[in-house]
């Protein structure tokens, strides 16, 4: 494994490896004014959320690398201490990627990447109407780290107004993942997309117990065909299934096939029925593939 001393790396170089590897990260499309009315528009891929009571956003236009200047961004939010979040999706975001280039002071990104603008009703910054999610934000501190090129500033947004467009909400008024078509910032020129086919759930363990990896029988552990990732899945089931339930397993057509072929052959036996339980993972039968890999352990 490389190992690296951030002291021996260039702020060019750590930007790299950072970017690339603190990834994908979402874009905050941030709309700002100055106090003569001029309007900024610039993406800012350091960005989260990090509270919801209160409701704020932290986004972070960062000194450039290549010569230690601020970006306008900041520079407005100083004065005029608000701005609009909109969220990125697939539909603009080549536009998006013009509206970082890096225009003179006083120039319109809206008017330059072919964004629409769209009056707020809370902040003076305007909205961009194509986007499928905006929130009107009052930034509520500035938190700068540092003067060197690279170092980044902390604006603490307060969201305030959250506008939705309403083609991407599902049956039950929420947003819909599958229709939202966000994209993500990758290393270097690299994004990519959430697509339906690339979507996928966890099951957060939030009002079970999972049982742990580490209760799980060591043939189990050691398996060279259950991978972490299915481990993780069988370790978050809630109890061990009695010797009944993981006998009964036994009657199962694609169970007795496997034990009815390896009568004798222990090895292939087990590697069979880690195989057939990892099908029942990928289908989501987690209970079904525990039960499986339980009875020769």
């Amino acid at each position: 494994m490389l190992s690296l001393n951030v002291s021996d790396l260039s702020p060019a170089q750590l930007q790299n490896y950072m970017h690339y590897a603190v990834a994908p990260r979402p874009i905050c499309f941030a709309s700002t004014i100055d106090p003569e009315g001029n309007v900024n528009l610039s993406p800012f891929s350091f960005f989260n959320m990090f509270s919801t009571n209160p409701p704020l956003c932290i986004f972070s236009p960062a000194r450039r690398v290549k010569d230690n200047t601020t970006k306008h961004t900041l520079e407005n939010i100083l004065l005029v201490k608000e701005c609009v979040i909109n969220i990125v999706n697939y539909p603009m975001v080549q536009q998006m990627s013009l509206a970082s280039t890096d225009y003179g002071k006083g120039v319109n990104e809206f008017e330059k990447a072919g964004f629409t603008m769209q009056a707020s009703q809370l902040v003076k910054s305007p909205r961009v109407a194509e986007a499928p999610v905006q929130m009107e934000c009052i930034v509520r501190e500035v938190i700068h780290l540092g003067e060197n090129p690279g170092a980044g500033n902390l604006i603490l947004a307060e969201v305030k107004l959250i506008h939705i467009r309403e083609d991407i909400l599902d049956a039950e008024g929420k947003i819909d993942q599958a229709k939202i078509d966000l994209v993500a910032r990758l290393g270097g020129d690299w994004y990519c997309r959430v697509t339906p086919e690339n979507l996928f759930k966890v099951a957060k363990p939030l009002t079970t117990t999972g049982i742990g990896v580490d209760a799980l029988p060591r043939q189990v552990r050691n398996s060279y065909v259950l991978t972490g990732n299915d481990l993780g899945m069988l370790g978050n089931v809630e109890k061990i299934p009695s010797e009944e339930e993981i006998d009964m397993i036994r009657h199962s057509a694609a169970v007795k096939e496997v034990l009815d072929a390896t009568i004798g052959d222990s090895a292939n036996r087990q590697r069979e029925l880690h195989e057939l339980a990892k099908e029942m993972l990928n289908k989501g039968d987690v209970i079904s593939a525990l039960k499986v890999v339980l009875l020769e352990s």
